[in-house]
């Protein structure tokens, strides 16, 4: 099994940042892709960014420019920084990780539990 944790989500006021954090464990062979999702209330759960194990990034166009997403292979860690938080950004945000394992052949996705941002004045 393969878990992720992540830490960072908070309140905080409009242009302000935030840094989210997913660390991820388990029976992990290698980490294909890991990403960040956000679903805010009433609303379908939506690619934020993803970046793969070679480092190719991939950014929704609403968070273009203010999130830059980075990982640590060896840490097997993914980072979402976001800066100028608008009022739209609230939301759950969720860790995504595509990897491979040493118990089975194939990739598998793994979600974590969601860590709530809010902006707010």
């Amino acid at each position: 099994q393969v878990q992720l944790v992540e830490s960072g989500g908070g309140l905080v006021q409009p242009g302000g940042s935030l840094r989210l954090s997913c660390a991820a464990s388990g029976s992990i062979f290698s980490i294909v892709v890991m990403g960040w999702y956000r679903q805010a209330p009433g609303k379908q759960r939506e690619l934020v960014a993803t970046i793969t194990s070679g480092g190719t990034r991939n950014y929704a166009d609403s968070v273009k420019g203010r999130f830059t997403i980075s990982r640590d292979n060896a840490k097997n860690t993914v980072y979402l920084q976001m800066n100028s938080l608008q009022f739209e950004d609230t939301a759950v945000y969720y860790c995504y990780a595509e990897v491979t394992t040493k118990a089975a052949s194939g990739r598998y996705g793994f979600w974590g539990q969601g860590t709530q941002v809010t902006v707010s004045s």
